[in-house]
């Protein structure tokens, strides 16, 4: 009957046929077509495997359709009228206060004197409105003087006549101008031709026409867009389209991973840093790895290029170390969970170094083999298994969320008075530890006395916290344990935010990529530096940071750079004369340490370092890395990369040895031929083609070479793949297969 509605058809399919939809999609669907596609497959996904795993609760059911988005007491639990309890059967506890503390308030946040509550009903204003004053702008005035007067004139009023001076307060104008994230500035040096010999004369390039074509504030933005901010290389390539300077998606990507390699250093040092951590958080997202999905997995497969067939996850593991100078951003995408790249970052550690604590959630491979560490699991995870029953047990979930927020209340106290390690120790043994002994009871009689079924959701979430008691209370114990893992979940939003707009990772390669600019970007965030900066420094001394990574953390770089800024004094008794055939020469300031155009004004100053030894570079494993990105790598280079190289990559083979009592002909020999051949270039005619260039000597990239190629043209230091540094920096050259017009597939880092 046309009225009658009939059930829908149940079709049986796996995860991988619909993986698979989703990457053949990509091919005949929009951008936005296809993003929809796999954000309506990844909902189903989840909520097939929630209704499997028996986790299909309202509250999750409401945080996955986004009708909840927090697990806030105060919105799980609205508050009420004064005067009714809440029926948790406790009573209210004073917030803890630290010795020495002058806030009495029991219980409420520290507000300044004169704050009034605001009016009932009314709504409560964000603080700033959006408004912002002229001296939040990082702009430096145009100075505009008075077109008539001066100070010491006049006044020009009648009947005054009182001299005029300066208030030094000017008046301050403000105004705001759109342009595109990049853009282009083009000099046109004027070309003298002599009508007799033909010889061509060029003006002299002016300072900031020099150096490769992407400068380092364009690539930094570039990477600021893509890994910090979560826009797409084709989206920024329609905005740049439009506003009029026009950048293809694959010259985005060109020149971010040409520029990788003078960054690499500084990474390398950040996970040698990490792995001497004392506290460790660690957690890990889906990021999907075209490479390793669908046919290009089975080819991989049928070539027997990728171990571990039965692994299929494909994961980026974000870690926060915290090491005396602050907080570390890593991160570290591929096949592996978090449990193996700790592992492999571990590796890194000091022998003699005492087991770190590492904070995590309570899943058992989080925990690296072979590496002892003190496991944490986070207090957080434990209580959003409360929150999803609030509906189902209101008064014993809100009576867990209490009791935590006294645990919690204490922690704030802590931070805002700067407690050392051991003092907040001390004060949560003080308060923290009954509070969280009566709990355990509570919990425990609940389930003992089947108050509380055990299979039930209720249950289930009771004996998920008592089974990880100990490591969710370590923080009793011992001085400076994580209470959570807040900061790792925090720092990830930055990988699922790429993920959300970019989609996946094409191959393990740009997620390598991706990794380093992450971490640098979100550990310059992490110590309130401007992250677009702190690329720009690190690309324009790349030398110096090969040689001391250590000087270019965002904690010191700049305190390196100001130092390089000074002018060096040297004491008169210890002013030292060097013979010139003993003096060491200074590497050459990279071309791109020099370049400025337009926002590239306020580029610090390129530091010199000498020119480090070279080293053969290593590649970049395509398909079926053996070993993790973060591991130690103990396989030497390629036999290619120790043998002769080509004119292309600018190292010369090492010429043969001549014998002693040749070496006096082999001399004159060649003086004979450079006087004869000078002898004819002095008496050859000048030919037509011939140009003299009267310009300085500027490394603009070759005609007809690609961004990428043209950026690999200069010689670049850099580390080989993702080992522990070595001890000497390695210089990273163009590879014989970087021809115009071919980016190589393999590429050395």
């Amino acid at each position: 009957m046309a009225g009658q509605r009939t059930d829908p058809v149940i079709a049986t399919i796996s995860t991988d046929a619909l993986e698979a939809l989703v990457v053949r999609s990509a091919e005949r669907l929009t951008p936005e077509d296809h993003a929809l596609l796999a954000s309506l497959v990844t909902a189903f996904l989840l909520l097939s495997r929630l209704v499997r795993e028996g986790r299909a609760t309202l509250n999750r059911l409401r945080r996955l359709f986004g009708l909840r988005k927090s697990e806030k007491r105060s919105q799980v639990f609205p508050p009420k009228a004064e005067g009714d309890n809440a029926g948790s059967g406790d009573t209210d506890r004073p917030t803890p206060q630290a010795p020495g503390s002058s806030d009495s308030s029991a219980g409420e946040s520290k507000k300044p004197d004169d704050a009034a509550p605001p009016d009932a009903g009314a709504r409560n204003p964000r603080k700033g409105h959006g408004r912002l004053a002229a001296g939040a702008y990082d702009v430096k005035p145009t100075v505009v003087s008075h077109e008539s007067l001066k100070p010491g004139d006049p006044c020009p009023q009648d009947d005054c006549g009182g001299p005029l001076y300066d208030l030094n307060r000017p008046e301050l104008i403000l105004r705001i101008f759109g342009q595109a994230p990049l853009f282009a500035k083009a000099w046109a040096c004027q070309r003298l031709r002599c009508s007799r010999c033909q010889a061509v004369y060029i003006a002299k390039h002016p300072p900031e026409a020099c150096g490769p074509k992407f400068t380092e504030s364009a690539v930094a933005v570039i990477a600021a867009l893509r890994f910090w901010l979560g826009t797409p290389h084709y989206r920024l390539e329609r905005a740049q389209e439009v506003l009029g300077t026009p950048i293809p998606d694959a010259t985005q990507w060109e020149v971010l991973h040409a520029r990788a390699v003078e960054i690499h250093p500084a990474y390398q040092h950040l996970l040698h840093l990490g792995a001497q951590a004392p506290v460790l958080h660690g957690d890990d997202t889906h990021m999907p790895v075209l490479q390793y999905m669908g046919k290009r997995r089975e080819r991989l497969v049928e070539q027997d290029k990728l171990p571990r067939t039965d692994r299929t996850g494909l994961f980026t593991s974000g870690f926060v170390a915290i090491v005396p100078e602050g907080p570390l951003a890593l991160f570290v995408t591929g096949r592996r969970h978090m449990g193996e790249n700790m592992a492999a970052l571990l590796e890194r550690r000091a022998k003699e170094l005492p087991p770190p604590l590492l904070m995590s959630d309570g899943l058992n491979h989080n925990a690296p083999q072979g590496h002892p560490v003190v496991e944490c699991s986070c207090l957080v995870h434990g209580r959003r298994g409360i929150v999803d029953q609030a509906e189902n047990f209101p008064a014993e979930c809100q009576y867990v969320l209490d009791r935590i927020a006294e645990v919690y209340a204490v922690e704030d106290v802590c931070r805002e008075e700067h407690l050392s390690p051991q003092e907040r120790l001390w004060m949560h043994q003080l308060v923290s530890a009954p509070v969280m002994k009566r709990l355990q009871a509570w919990m425990t009689q609940k389930l003992e006395e089947k108050r509380i079924e055990p299979n039930s959701g209720m249950g289930q979430a009771f004996n998920y916290m008592l089974e990880r008691w100990d490591k969710m209370t370590v923080f009793l114990r011992i001085p400076g344990a994580p209470i959570d893992n807040n900061f790792s979940e925090r720092i990830l939003k930055l990988a699922i935010v790429n993920r959300k707009n970019s989609l996946f990772f094409r191959n393990e390669r740009g997620a390598v990529v991706g990794d380093i600019y992450q971490t640098l970007i979100q550990t310059a965030v992490l110590h309130d530096q401007n992250p677009v900066d702190y690329l720009i420094a690190l690309m324009a001394n790349y030398p110096s940071v090969a040689a001391a990574p250590a000087d270019w953390m965002p904690w010191t770089y700049r305190q390196t750079l100001a130092t390089a800024a000074a002018p060096p004094t040297v004491a008169p008794s210890q002013t030292q004369v060097t013979h010139a055939a003993d003096a060491t020469p200074a590497a050459p300031v990279p071309p791109s340490a020099t370049s400025t155009t337009g926002q590239d004004a306020a580029t610090p100053t390129a530091v010199t370092a000498p020119s480090p030894a070279a080293s053969p570079p290593t590649e970049i494993e395509l398909a079926g890395a053996p070993s993790s990105p973060l591991s130690p790598s103990t396989t030497p280079p390629p036999p290619q990369a120790q043998g002769k190289r080509s004119s292309r990559s600018g190292r010369r083979a090492k010429p043969a040895l001549i014998p002693p009592p040749a070496f006096a002909l082999f001399t004159l020999l060649c003086l004979a031929v450079s006087l004869a051949g000078g002898l004819y270039q002095f008496n050859a005619p000048v030919a037509p083609s011939q140009a003299v260039s009267h310009s300085p000597v500027c490394s603009k990239p070759a005609e007809g070479l690609t961004s990428s190629n043209a950026a690999r043209a200069r010689s670049a230091v850099g580390i080989a793949s993702f080992a522990p540094a070595a001890q000497e920096p390695r210089v990273a050259t163009t590879p014989e297969a970087a021809r115009p017009g071919r980016v190589p597939s393999r590429v050395p880092l």
